[in-house]
C-alpha cells in the first residue's frame, strides 16, 4: 500500500491541475461555488467514473486489483488535495468536508474488497465502493444548493 501512496503523491506533485486549482481566488462570501468546470475537479470526476465502471464490471474476484488499488490511491490523494485547496480558498460549504471523507473512505472500501471472506462479502464491498465512487462524481457535478436556514450556498 505504501508504494501506491508514494506513486499518488508523486503524481499529485507533478499534476498541473493541482497548481491550477490552488491558484483560484478565495471564495466570495455568499456566492455560489461550483468547481465542476475546473481541470482538477474534472480529472477527479473522470477518474471516479472510470473506476466505478471497472468496479461495476467485476463479478466474483476483481481483475487487475493491484493496478486498481494504485489508481484508487491516486484518486484518494486527489480528493484530499481538493479538500485542502477548497479549505485554503475559504469555502464554507460541505464539499470540502465531503471530499475529505471520500478520500479517507476510498482506502477503507478498497481494503474491504481485498479482504472479503467470501463472494457475498466481496459483492457487498464492491457495491459500497461503487456507491462511494458515484458519490465522488455527484458531489462535484451537482450545482451548489443554498443552505436551508441562511440561503447561502453550501458547496
Amino acid at each position: 500500500m505504501s508504494c501506491g501512496i508514494a506513486i499518488a503523491a508523486a503524481l499529485l506533485f507533478s499534476d498541473p491541475n493541482v497548481a491550477l486549482a490552488a491558484a483560484q481566488p478565495p471564495a466570495v462570501a455568499g456566492a455560489p461555488i461550483s468547481v465542476a468546470a475546473e481541470p482538477m475537479f474534472i480529472d477527479i470526476v473522470t477518474r471516479s467514473t472510470e473506476l466505478k465502471a471497472l468496479v461495476d464490471s467485476w463479478s466474483g474476484t476483481p481483475v487487475d486489483f493491484e493496478g486498481f488499488k494504485v489508481r484508487a490511491a491516486e484518486l484518494s490523494a486527489m480528493d484530499m488535495q481538493a479538500h485542502l485547496i477548497l479549505k485554503a480558498r475559504g469555502t464554507d460549504g460541505d464539499l470540502k468536508c465531503i471530499l475529505r471523507g471520500i478520500s479517507e473512505d476510498i482506502p477503507v472500501k478498497v481494503a474491504a474488497v481485498e479482504t472479503a471472506a467470501d463472494d457475498a462479502a466481496r459483492a457487498t464491498a464492491l457495491s459500497e465502493l461503487s456507491y462511494l465512487l458515484n458519490d465522488n462524481v455527484e458531489v462535484i457535478t451537482s450545482p451548489p444548493q443554498p443552505d436551508a436556514q441562511s440561503g447561502v450556498p453550501t458547496n
